[in-house]
Protein backbone atom coordinates (compact mmCIF):
# COMPACT_ATOMS: atom_id res chain seq x y z
CA UNK A 1 0.00 0.00 0.00
CA UNK A 2 1.75 3.22 -1.30
CA UNK A 3 1.17 6.03 1.77
CA UNK A 4 -1.06 9.37 1.26
CA UNK A 5 1.43 11.35 2.10
CA UNK A 6 4.95 10.68 0.48
CA UNK A 7 3.91 7.42 -1.58
CA UNK A 8 6.59 5.38 -0.35
CA UNK A 9 5.71 1.47 -0.69
CA UNK A 10 6.97 0.81 3.07
CA UNK A 11 4.63 0.08 5.56
CA UNK A 12 3.39 -1.99 8.57
CA UNK A 13 -0.29 -2.16 9.82
CA UNK A 14 -0.64 -1.37 13.72
CA UNK A 15 -4.02 -1.90 13.88
CA UNK A 16 -6.75 -4.10 12.39
CA UNK A 17 -10.38 -3.89 13.06
CA UNK A 18 -13.80 -4.65 11.24
CA UNK A 19 -15.84 -2.11 10.63
CA UNK A 20 -18.97 -1.13 11.77
CA UNK A 21 -21.45 -3.10 9.46
CA UNK A 22 -19.01 -6.03 9.06
CA UNK A 23 -18.47 -5.52 5.71
CA UNK A 24 -14.59 -4.46 5.33
CA UNK A 25 -11.82 -4.21 7.64
CA UNK A 26 -10.11 -1.15 8.77
CA UNK A 27 -6.74 -0.98 9.05
CA UNK A 28 -4.22 1.45 10.27
CA UNK A 29 -0.92 1.88 8.61
CA UNK A 30 2.55 3.29 9.44
CA UNK A 31 4.84 4.47 7.32
CA UNK A 32 8.24 3.99 7.53
CA UNK A 33 9.88 6.33 5.62
CA UNK A 34 7.79 9.50 6.56
CA UNK A 35 6.22 8.25 9.86
CA UNK A 36 2.89 9.51 9.53
CA UNK A 37 0.05 7.19 9.84
CA UNK A 38 -3.17 6.53 7.47
CA UNK A 39 -6.05 4.32 7.22
CA UNK A 40 -7.26 1.91 4.61
CA UNK A 41 -10.17 -0.40 4.24
CA UNK A 42 -10.48 -3.57 2.44
CA UNK A 43 -13.77 -4.26 0.75
CA UNK A 44 -14.93 -7.60 -0.69
CA UNK A 45 -15.52 -6.21 -4.34
CA UNK A 46 -18.99 -6.94 -5.56
CA UNK A 47 -19.97 -6.22 -8.97
CA UNK A 48 -22.03 -2.32 -9.35
CA UNK A 49 -23.95 -1.08 -11.63
CA UNK A 50 -22.59 1.36 -14.96
CA UNK A 51 -23.90 4.30 -14.49
CA UNK A 52 -25.49 6.27 -17.24
CA UNK A 53 -24.49 10.01 -17.68
CA UNK A 54 -26.67 12.54 -18.73
CA UNK A 55 -25.10 12.77 -22.14
CA UNK A 56 -25.46 8.79 -22.26
CA UNK A 57 -22.15 8.02 -21.75
CA UNK A 58 -21.90 5.01 -19.30
CA UNK A 59 -19.02 4.82 -16.41
CA UNK A 60 -18.24 2.47 -13.77
CA UNK A 61 -19.81 3.14 -10.52
CA UNK A 62 -17.09 4.60 -8.14
CA UNK A 63 -17.25 4.80 -4.56
CA UNK A 64 -14.91 7.46 -4.33
CA UNK A 65 -16.62 10.04 -6.40
CA UNK A 66 -19.97 9.76 -4.41
CA UNK A 67 -17.67 10.20 -1.39
CA UNK A 68 -15.45 13.41 -2.77
CA UNK A 69 -19.41 15.33 -3.96
CA UNK A 70 -20.50 14.62 -0.50
CA UNK A 71 -17.24 15.77 1.60
CA UNK A 72 -17.77 18.65 -1.26
CA UNK A 73 -21.58 20.06 -0.21
CA UNK A 74 -20.77 18.98 3.47
CA UNK A 75 -17.62 21.04 3.68
CA UNK A 76 -18.90 24.35 5.60
CA UNK A 77 -21.51 22.08 7.68
CA UNK A 78 -20.48 19.62 10.78
CA UNK A 79 -21.29 16.53 8.99
CA UNK A 80 -18.37 13.81 10.34
CA UNK A 81 -16.50 11.99 8.06
CA UNK A 82 -18.23 8.34 9.63
CA UNK A 83 -21.63 9.68 8.75
CA UNK A 84 -21.06 10.37 4.95
CA UNK A 85 -18.82 6.89 4.50
CA UNK A 86 -21.96 5.44 6.54
CA UNK A 87 -24.13 6.75 4.17
CA UNK A 88 -22.05 5.69 0.90
CA UNK A 89 -21.72 2.23 2.42
CA UNK A 90 -25.86 2.36 2.64
CA UNK A 91 -25.84 3.38 -1.40
CA UNK A 92 -23.57 0.74 -2.69
CA UNK A 93 -25.59 -1.78 -0.19
CA UNK A 94 -28.86 -0.74 -2.20
CA UNK A 95 -27.31 -1.13 -5.86
CA UNK A 96 -25.76 -4.65 -4.93
CA UNK A 97 -29.27 -5.39 -3.47
CA UNK A 98 -31.20 -4.31 -6.46
CA UNK A 99 -29.20 -6.44 -8.38
CA UNK A 100 -29.83 -3.43 -11.42
CA UNK A 101 -27.32 -3.32 -14.35
CA UNK A 102 -27.62 -0.13 -14.65
CA UNK A 103 -28.35 3.37 -13.09
CA UNK A 104 -28.79 6.97 -14.23
CA UNK A 105 -26.90 10.37 -12.77
CA UNK A 106 -29.52 12.56 -11.10
CA UNK A 107 -29.19 16.05 -12.01
CA UNK A 108 -31.44 18.66 -10.88
CA UNK A 109 -32.45 21.89 -12.80
CA UNK A 110 -32.73 24.23 -10.22
CA UNK A 111 -32.57 24.80 -6.51
CA UNK A 112 -36.22 24.52 -5.83
CA UNK A 113 -36.05 20.59 -7.77
CA UNK A 114 -33.35 19.67 -5.26
CA UNK A 115 -35.54 20.62 -2.26
CA UNK A 116 -38.48 18.83 -3.25
CA UNK A 117 -36.94 15.74 -3.97
CA UNK A 118 -35.15 16.49 -0.91
CA UNK A 119 -38.29 16.58 1.03
CA UNK A 120 -39.85 13.70 -0.83
CA UNK A 121 -36.77 11.66 0.55
CA UNK A 122 -37.11 12.96 4.19
CA UNK A 123 -41.00 12.07 4.26
CA UNK A 124 -40.57 8.88 3.09
CA UNK A 125 -37.68 7.94 5.75
CA UNK A 126 -40.44 8.94 8.23
CA UNK A 127 -42.74 6.77 6.46
CA UNK A 128 -45.62 9.03 5.65
CA UNK A 129 -45.72 10.97 2.28
CA UNK A 130 -45.43 14.81 1.86
CA UNK A 131 -48.94 15.47 0.22
CA UNK A 132 -47.86 17.12 -2.44
CA UNK A 133 -45.70 14.16 -3.13
CA UNK A 134 -48.64 11.96 -2.82
CA UNK A 135 -50.96 14.02 -5.01
CA UNK A 136 -47.89 13.85 -7.77
CA UNK A 137 -48.05 10.11 -7.77
CA UNK A 138 -51.54 9.69 -7.86
CA UNK A 139 -51.72 12.04 -11.07
CA UNK A 140 -48.85 10.27 -12.42
CA UNK A 141 -50.69 6.51 -11.70
CA UNK A 142 -53.83 8.19 -13.16
CA UNK A 143 -51.94 9.62 -16.70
Amino acid sequence: MRCPFCHDLENRVVDSRLGKEGDAIRRRRHCEHCGRRFTTYERVEESLPMVVKKDGRREPFERAKIVNGLKRACEKRPVPVDTIEALVDKIERQLQEGGEREVTSRAFRDVHEFMRELEDLISERRGKPRPRAAARRRRKRAS
